[in-house]
């Protein structure tokens, strides 16, 4: 409303000076009495003026002081956003399967002999008949040399065997290993896991497949003398250039094998389970908190209200300029009538 007294005003000036000319005309042919003239008309006016002023005042200084919070908002949420993208937060999701693909176990049994591998299910691993005697091997079992990757010049004999599938009938793979002796005050046998067996025997190169998990998995150990069970469960990660990497994480426990042959015998004996530990996957990914598209809506309602904020900060102005101009100019027409 403001905004169109101003413009109207400036766009009909002479319509405004005539109408006040007739005003002081018709005002110059009455006598007014020499208080109302002198103190109450002028008084009155300059005191609704003043607040008037001073309330244009106080609106400008509290559109200022918004417009300073929102250039402080764009700039603290311009900083937020670039912290966010410095710093992704880690995303872990879980996908239930019935089936997993057969993982590859690599052992390095070194001068231990492979005794017997089989298949179990529902957590039944019926007893020993002949410990310590050659038995089945209904396992898939492939071996394989190849040069260490992290020397290039130590040879190395692994023996592969295909991992559990079936996690809903707790599938496990029980092996037997067997060493006639040692040297040392402790054995044990090394091994590694890697995430697909299938790949492997695919692989036209064995060797280099060997290799390369060698240099991406870790590798642990189950010692003789223990019936050492392992429960694997599945990590993959999925990386910021699309790529997929994939992981075991294993938790193990070992029980005490009570050797029960009538002879006491100088070799040992391995024993090591592996199953499942549940039929969920689990996938980590790094994701941007900041939606660039919620900081763009949120620039635009600022710099809306900065505008709208310059926008009547300059009306104000203009406006108080005017009311000033039009208070002096009535002030010198009532002195000159006056005169």
């Amino acid at each position: 409303q403001l905004s169109e007294d101003v413009e109207r005003v400036s766009e009909n000036p002479t319509d405004e000076t005539e109408g006040e000319m007739e005003v002081h005309e018709d005002a110059s042919s009455i006598i007014l009495p020499d208080s109302e003239l002198g103190t109450t008309a002028p008084s009155l006016r300059f005191s609704k003026t003043c607040l008037k002023n001073v309330f244009s005042v106080i609106l400008l200084f509290i559109y200022l002081l918004l417009m300073a919070v929102a250039v402080f908002l764009v700039y603290q949420t311009i900083s937020d956003f670039m912290e966010k993208l410095k710093h992704p937060v880690m995303s872990v999701s879980y996908k239930e399967v019935s089936l997993y693909d057969a993982p590859g176990i690599a052992f390095y049994p070194g001068k231990a002999q492979l005794l017997s591998c089989k298949h179990h299910y529902y957590d039944h691993i019926p007893p020993l008949i002949n410990p310590g005697q050659p038995g089945d091997i209904e396992c898939t079992t492939q071996r394989i040399n190849y040069t260490d990757p992290f020397t290039n010049q130590t040879m190395k004999n692994a023996l592969v065997v295909q991992g559990p599938r079936d996690v809903k009938k707790k599938e496990l793979v029980f092996l037997q290993f067997h060493l006639n002796g040692t040297d040392q005050d402790f054995s044990a046998i090394d091994y590694l896991l890697f995430s697909s067996f299938q790949e492997f025997i695919n692989s036209p190169e064995k060797a280099e497949f060997m290799k390369d998990c060698e240099s991406s998995y870790s590798s642990w150990k189950f010692s003789g003398g223990f019936r050492t069970w392992v429960k694997m469960s599945l990590v993959k990660t999925k990386e910021e250039d699309g790529s997929e990497t994939v992981e075991f994480k294993q938790e193990t426990s070992v029980v005490n094998y009570i050797d029960q042959r009538t002879k006491r015998r100088s070799d040992q004996l391995f024993f090591v389970v592996f199953e499942w530990k549940d039929p969920f996957i689990q996938t980590v990914q790094d994701i941007v908190t900041a939606n660039p598209w919620n900081m763009i809506a949120l620039l635009c309602g600022i710099f809306l209200a900065l505008f709208k904020a310059a926008d009547f900060a300059k009306l104000s102005v203009k406006w108080m300029i005017k009311i000033r101009k039009r208070h002096l100019k009535r002030s010198l027409q009532v002195m000159n009538h006056i005169n």
